[in-house]
């Protein structure tokens, strides 16, 4: 198994090395040669298997010779053991025909754990075969910080700096992530968006001399390794209920794109939705023809507060037809007119898979009072945004409809307090976050000040 750029000018790469690289070096996003075909007998014998078996069934197709069978077996097994719920991704019903996908049971209590868990662990791995020392930065809206530093926290020749914008994480977002003990954890709260984050972390691995200098990797969703193992919850799922719809509340398109993923891979998907807050960029795309950023919104929703949504890159790639030259033209084209007209033909690949709608938070705070007054269940506001937008999906859909429980309320407790007067209790995990002494860096949205940040603070491998 060999990886391309989605902007084609950077020669195929092993498993192992677009693990370890994160992002092209032509920036553009790693992909398969060509993907994987699992038989739909294979897939229907899912329903009967453990979650950390149908992990490795998918994931040993995408690794290749990079690890043997029983490391990626050993590393998917430690990665799920400290989940609270045996079957890592349950599905609960909350309606006719309506399921939750709960993947908030790992250590953050987010859905970044399922996928940063298992990268953690091969990353580690693939660097020590490697040798020498990796830099990884993250730009996060919430919940890749605390995963990753999860996932990475405390290894060695790893040094981990994360920003988040100052102010528009939830408290309990940003305590996880600087009240970390690490010595090799760096937080930075950036004075500016998710957007303006992930734009300087871009802006360094551009900078070619400072990234190999550094050695700097990503483990966000640009990095295919998280899309690989975020794609196994949709065979999971799948597998028990049938041919169903995916409702995805999304922010940088990481994980709807799983499921194209799962989709290529021949998984037999109805639609996947998209499902936005008022930051609604793909929604536009996809509707309207085109793909434009604007002012970032502060929400109650505040994972999917992005405006420049990375992954749509990998969707678009695809759309194309695999058209590098194409899908280069029109991601550097946006980068400086910061809008990009759809051709026809590829909105029309797009949207026979997609469809996507936006939901406020008036909204969002209606549908989680009203899931509590009719279920008992509490939902965190990013899922009240996926079902906002299952309500709004035809009535007449025979289909099982799946909505993505991205995260666990107690991480939002302000609008879940606002939407049903209730405080909800905080797990074990986070029992001790409000004692632990917070560890942060302000700084300014300035690239060379980051870098300079970044520098001072690197160790010796």
């Amino acid at each position: 198994m060999r990886y391309l750029s989605t902007r084609g000018r950077t020669a195929p790469q092993s498993f192992a090395d677009i693990l370890l690289a994160g992002l092209a070096p032509d920036g553009g996003l790693f992909l398969p040669e060509s993907w994987p075909q699992i038989p739909a007998d294979e897939i229907a014998g899912f329903a009967g298997q453990r979650y950390a078996d149908v992990a490795f069934a998918i994931l040993k197709r995408f690794t290749g010779d990079s690890f043997t069978d029983a490391e990626l077996r050993e590393d998917i097994e430690t990665a799920y053991s400290d989940f609270d719920a045996p079957d890592i991704a349950p599905l609960s019903q909350i309606g006719k025909g309506q399921y939750l996908l709960e993947l908030f049971h790992g250590p953050t209590l987010a859905f970044k754990d399922i996928a940063m868990q298992v990268l953690g662990r091969l990353f580690a791995r693939a660097l020590a075969k490697k040798g020498g020392k990796a830099t990884v930065v993250a730009a996060t809206s919430g919940d890749t910080g605390s995963a990753a530093i999860a996932a990475l926290g405390g290894l060695p020749n790893i040094d981990v700096f994360v920003m988040h914008p100052k102010g528009r994480v939830s408290e309990v977002q940003r305590r996880q992530m600087t009240t970390a003990p690490f010595a090799n954890v760096h937080n930075i709260a950036l004075e500016g968006t998710f957007d303006d984050a992930q734009s300087i972390v871009k802006s360094l691995f551009a900078d070619d001399a400072f990234a190999k200098r550094a050695h700097l990797t990503a483990v966000n969703s640009i990095n295919f390794a998280r899309i690989a193992a975020q794609a196994v919850y949709y065979f999971t799922a799948t597998a028990k209920l049938g041919k169903s719809t995916f409702v995805v509340p999304t922010g940088n398109f990481g994980d709807v794109f799983a499921g194209e993923a799962a989709m290529r891979m021949g998984l037999p998907l109805h639609k996947l939705v998209v499902a936005t807050n008022a930051n609604d960029i793909v929604a536009r795309a996809l509707n309207e023809g085109l793909y434009e950023s604007g002012h970032v919104h502060a929400t109650l929703s505040p994972s999917m507060d992005i405006q420049v949504s990375s992954n749509f890159e990998r969707a678009l790639f695809e759309a194309s037809g695999r058209d590098a030259a194409w899908t280069r033209g029109a991601m550097e084209s946006f980068a400086v007119k910061r809008a990009l007209k759809l051709p026809a033909e590829l909105r029309a690949r797009l949207r026979s898979r997609y469809d996507a709608g936006r939901a406020d938070d008036a909204e969002t705070l209606d549908l989680i009072a009203r899931t509590f007054r009719e279920t008992g269940r509490i939902v965190d506001p990013h899922t009240a945004v996926a079902l906002r937008m299952a309500e709004k999906l035809d009535a007449r859909l025979e289909d099982p409809i799946v909505v993505l429980s991205t995260a666990h309320p107690a991480k939002f407790p302000d609008a879940v307090a606002r939407a049903t007067g209730q405080k909800v209790p905080l797990p074990p995990r986070l029992a001790a976050l409000y004692d632990g002494v917070e560890r942060v860096t302000v700084l300014p949205h300035d690239l060379g000040t980051v870098r300079g940040f970044i520098e001072e603070r690197l160790r010796p491998a």
